[in-house]
Order: C-alpha cells, then structure tokens, then sequence
C-alpha cells in the first residue's frame, strides 16, 4: 500500500536504526540521559533557543507550554482549526483549566489584528487572556505557513501587552525548507516552540519543547506531573537527532511531490478544486460531498490510502516513505478514477 494518510506513518530507516541500537542512555528522569542531553543541546543550538525538552509527542509539548504559562480561568488565544484546540482531547480545559479564545483566519492562520480586536479587557466579567498560540504549518490549512512578517507583527503586540506567544511548530521544519527563512531568526519570535520529530523528519516518536532555561525547568516538572518522565529514552532520542540533521533539505522532495498530486488533481471533473499546496499535505474538495469515502474505497482498491480530512474532503499527506515511482503510479490512478 501508499499510504498518504499522514506523515506519521514514516519507518526508521536503517541508518537511523543505527543511530538508535547505538546510542549511549541513562535515567532521564534523574536527568542522567547522554543522547537526551545531546538531542536538547543540539536542537537548542539549531534554533537559538538556551534550552530544551525532549517529550513523547507534540500534543504533551504543546500541553505543557499551555500550563506553564497559564493559570486557571485564564484563556488561550488561537484559530478555531488549531491542532491544540481540535485534536488534543480537550487538553487546554482539562489540563490547564483555561478556556480558548477561537479566531477565524486564511487556512488557519491568525493576524495581529483579529487577535487585537479579541483580547479581553481587565474586567472580573472576562477571563484573562493568558497566552498567543500559533500553528505553522497549519494542518488543518492545508499545510499552510505563516509569513514571518506577520509573526514579527504577532510578537510585537504580544510584547506590548505582556503575552507569551507559542508555537505549535508540529510540521515548522517543513515551513523552514520551503521559505528558507533562517530558523534562529523565525524562532527568535516565540517565547516556546513545539517541534514534532516523528512527522516528516521520520523518527519514530518524539517532540522537542524549545524556549529559555526557566521555562524549560518550569516544563520539566509538568512534563513529570503529566506523567511524562522517561527512563532509557536516548534510544528514540538519537532517532530525532539523526532526523534533525539528516532529513531536513529532503523535504522539499515531499512538497514537490505533493505539488505533482496537486496538478493532477485540479485536472479531474470530480474535483471541486484544491488547496493551493505549500508543503507536504494536499486537501482535495469534491464537486460532491457524498462521493468521499466511494473515492477514498476507490484509491484503496488500487493499493493508495488516503484520508478523510472533513465533509466533501480528502487529504494526501507526502513523505519520505513514499518514492518518486509511488507517485507516478498514483498519478495513473488519479488519472483512472
């Protein structure tokens, strides 16, 4: 099968197999991990950020930069299509006991004016707002980046009113590689950084929590509250340093293959249109909603999985699992359907 249902899918290769069988560990909760240390060193140093934490996954990375810095009843600014609203199981209430405040923007992207015109005023009738959350790219966008002018704008008015501003930066790396904006520059932005190693970089498992020295001890003991605390995890931790400097330019093999899946299908009568893609995740509209999953049965009887991502819609997300000859045989099958 060609799995185009996320990047999440993607196996260790057999190099960074190796890396893991020979990475050096100990117990991280004592802090005692060679290869953790060296994975949050090196990604520290990669983004210009003093400090990091290695995590199991995106969602606890975002999770617990909400509850560092918030405090209950307060309330978190985002889109209403943001991965830490939508998909982290109510995590913002039930974790942090803050509320969010859900904007509308282009293809999940939030300006500083709508966040301007929503910040509540010191009123006991409101909630405090606590905490700017942005999302880069914007999964639900269709892999949609921010531009970093804007993000400076977003800082700017963050800094004025006393707000700390995160980054939901599950697939940044792929916005770094299609901008080539320096990444020390983009990150200097943010007062914390979720970065996903288990996406499109293709280890297996694993999220890194990037901000300054006080905020990553601060996210060390929720980490460990969240029930978070690893052992020997320096054997998936060498897996996101081997994916940190081995499969970052090859990105942009993904996002020229997702635009080759674009160009095929604006081409079919079935197709309503497509979002313009950016990156690696092409979002398919139907003429009608009711075809989907007859679609979605009719890529799998031809050994191509994909996803629903909505009503009427489809989503195909390239990586580095999928090779230029799977593309050519699912533009054959696009052009067969």
């Amino acid at each position: 099968m060609i799995d185009f249902r996320s990047d999440t899918l993607t196996k260790p290769s057999m190099a960074m197999r190796e890396a893991m069988m020979s990475a050096e560990v100990g117990d991280d909760v004592f802090n005692e991990d060679p290869s953790i240390h060296s994975l949050q060193n090196f990604a520290a140093d990669m983004f210009g950020m003093e400090d990091a934490l290695f995590c199991t996954s995106g969602t606890q990375t975002n999770q617990i930069a909400i509850n560092v810095h918030t405090q209950p009843g307060g309330e978190v600014v985002c889109h209403w299509e943001s991965h830490i609203y939508k998909y982290e199981g109510g995590g913002i209430a039930k974790n942090s006991g803050v509320s969010a405040r859900l904007l509308d923007g282009d293809r999940g992207r939030i300006t500083r004016e709508s966040i301007a015109n929503w910040m509540n005023p010191d009123d006991v009738h409101y909630p405090i707002t606590q905490l700017v959350s942005l999302e880069d790219t914007a999964n639900r966008g269709g892999g949609a980046i921010y531009d970093l002018n804007e993000i400076k704008k977003i800082k700017s008015w963050c800094v004025e009113n006393a707000l700390p501003l995160h980054l939901d930066g599950a697939r940044l790396m792929n916005a770094m590689v299609a901008t080539g904006n320096d990444i020390k520059e983009y990150a200097s932005q943010f007062d914390s950084i979720s970065l996903c190693l288990s996406k499109g970089l293709g280890a297996p498992v694993g999220s890194l929590l990037l901000g300054k020295k006080d905020f990553i001890k601060q996210a060390r003991r929720v980490r460990k509250v969240f029930g978070g605390g690893m052992r020997q995890a320096g054997f998936i931790a060498a897996a996101g340093e081997y994916a940190l400097k081995s499969n970052v330019e090859r990105l942009v093999t993904d996002h020229e293959n997702a635009k080759a899946l674009e160009a095929e299908f604006v081409k079919k009568d079935w197709v309503k249109d497509v979002v313009s893609v950016m990156t690696n995740i092409v979002v398919v509209n139907l003429k009608q909603n009711d075809q989907r999953d007859l679609i979605i049965n009719k890529f799998k009887e031809k050994g191509i999985l994909c996803m629903a991502f909505g009503v009427g819609m489809l989503r195909f997300v390239t990586h580095l699992d999928v090779s230029s000859d799977e593309i050519a045989r699912t533009i054959e099958a696009i052009k067969t359907i």
